[in-house]
């Protein structure tokens, strides 16, 4: 449609897929600007159980034969990231959007986050003569339930910096590149990286974890030490 003026609207319309976790973003000029200044937002698509099974090849990255076990699998993992279904219910989701603030308006980031939250954990002090630490008191951090898988929709939308990253410490996850195949294209990693706009899915289980806190952070130190740092708090 163009820029729109002020006063004026658009609506758009389009089919819905493929299914994954998807964003939408501003593309009027100065583009940088208006992307860092939080003009975007996210699109999940739920994959349809019904379509899996009648094109099962089109939600997954696999080219043997398609078994009635491999097409049963499918359906059932399609449900699980179905919010129409009730096998969704077992599974405790969450949205994260990385993103960055330029402070000064010199096209650099000076704090990173995830949903605009930044330091999201407590800060320690040290007593380096004594060889003593106390920890400080960590500010919301994201519960998870011990036996109910966890599922994030990680979305890049960090400005003026190519690559952003997630890591967990004492836990490694699947990953789906977009979203869009329902076997992760990534098992048992513990670090990824998403370019800029790039998103994916996350699933991660602490069944076999203490209670407690874990951390969660970019694998970029500076990213982490200015913000972008958080904890799971794993609770029975």
């Amino acid at each position: 449609p163009g820029v729109l003026e002020p006063g004026e609207e658009f609506t758009y319309e389009w089919q819905a897929k493929p299914a994954g976790v998807h964003m939408y973003h501003c593309h009027a000029l100065p583009l940088s600007e208006h992307f860092h200044r939080g003009m975007y937002g996210v699109i999940v698509v739920d994959p349809d159980p019904e379509r899996v099974r009648e094109n099962p090849r089109d939600y997954a990255n696999y080219h043997g034969p398609v078994t009635d076990d491999l097409r049963g699998e499918l359906v059932e993992r399609a449900k699980s990231r179905n919010h129409e279904y009730p096998e969704n219910d077992a599974v405790d989701e969450t949205v994260m959007v990385m993103n960055g603030f330029d402070l000064n308006f010199d096209g650099d980031n000076e704090v990173y986050a995830v949903n605009t939250r930044a330091f999201a954990y407590g800060v320690g002090e040290t007593h380096a003569t004594e060889g003593e630490w106390e920890a400080g008191e960590t500010i919301r951090p994201i519960t998870v339930e011990k036996d109910v898988p966890h599922r994030v929709y990680l979305v890049n939308a960090t400005e003026f910096d190519p690559i952003n990253s997630f890591h967990t410490h004492s836990q490694f996850f699947d990953y789906y590149d977009h979203g869009t195949t329902l076997f992760p294209t990534h098992k048992n990693v513990d670090t990824i990286m998403q370019c800029q706009a790039q998103r994916g899915i996350i699933e991660l289980d602490y069944s076999d974890h203490e209670p407690g806190l874990y951390m969660f952070h970019a694998h970029q130190s500076e990213f982490a030490e200015q913000g972008w740092m958080s904890f799971f708090e794993v609770v029975e």
